[in-house]
């Protein structure tokens, strides 16, 4: 169980934390705190110090209803804060759907693409399939952003997530990605009601038929508000719980904001393991 990288094979026998560094004016939880690059490094580095295993940088928001950047903003936005982050000793992602964004970022020594759009953008399987190391990350996202919490309707949420992800991962194979190369995402909060979300955690075992390991980002998206109430920023514990739920249902990576938190909630669980036994049959019986 290990994700191939462009400099690291990450060893996935255990659950990582990726610390996410959204560097937009308009993110939904943290947009505009780290839009200046020097905020975006030392918030890196935090993460980092903090025990984030991976960091996802990004620049352009996908909350519901965002504007897509052009790709000289994006990568405006991009440059000085990974070309700092691949100096501080972990795996670094760039979130984007852009190809040239994606081409530019594995230029300077990024590690993975993350893909909200499971490069499907014209261009965006061939960038990959040119750095031969280079991980990915494919989500299922249905629509777009501007337009992808506009009443969307599934027959079988887990179904057709599992489907289209199975189906991207049989396009990179023939473009010759290995597959170890390659993780996961059914896309939390991505063109999906709280229902299909739900639904998505309590089936998400389903999704490891895939044969790929699983990324989960459950972190303060707005189906946690509408269960606890609270707006994006109080969202931590709930954040937690979710991440926890996640791992405990086979995810191998889950991305947060609040990286100390899930590194202490995930160390807890771990510690306790090995002390789980089956219950007896007098237990079971009541």
């Amino acid at each position: 169980m290990h994700w191939q990288t462009s400099r690291f094979r990450l060893d996935l026998t255990q659950p990582r934390v990726m610390g996410i560094v959204n560097v937009t004016p308009d993110s939904f939880s943290d947009g505009g705190r780290y839009l200046d690059p020097a905020a975006a490094r030392q918030h890196a580095e935090r993460l980092v110090d903090e025990g984030a295993d991976l960091l996802d940088i990004g620049g352009e928001s996908t909350r519901p209803g965002a504007r897509t950047p052009d790709t000289a903003e994006e990568l405006a936005r991009l440059r000085p804060v990974l070309v700092h982050a691949v100096t501080l000793g972990v795996p670094v992602s760039v979130d984007t759907s852009n190809p040239d964004v994606m081409r530019e970022a594995l230029d300077v020594g990024v590690d993975i693409v993350n893909d909200v759009r499971a490069l499907q953008r014209p261009g965006a399987v061939d960038v990959l399939a040119a750095h031969p190391q280079a991980g990915v990350c494919l989500m299922h996202m249905r629509g777009e952003p501007g337009d992808m919490q506009q009443d969307p309707v599934y027959a079988d949420v887990v179904a057709e997530v599992r489907d289209f992800l199975g189906e991207r991962c049989r396009v990179l194979a023939a473009a010759g990605v290995a597959g170890e190369r390659i993780v996961l995402d059914p896309g939390i909060g991505f063109g999906k009601t709280a229902e299909h979300n739900l639904t998505l955690m309590a089936r998400q075992r389903e999704l490891l038929a895939l044969g790929r390991p699983l990324l989960i980002g459950w972190s303060r998206k707005s189906t946690l508000g509408r269960l606890t109430g609270r707006p994006a920023g109080e969202r931590v514990h709930a954040s937690v719980a979710a991440a926890l739920m996640a791992v405990e249902r086979g995810a191998r990576v889950v991305r947060v904001h609040d990286v100390a938190a899930t590194v202490d909630a995930i160390k807890v669980w771990q510690a306790a393991r090995p002390f789980a036994v089956a219950p007896t049959m007098q237990e079971t019986d009541r």
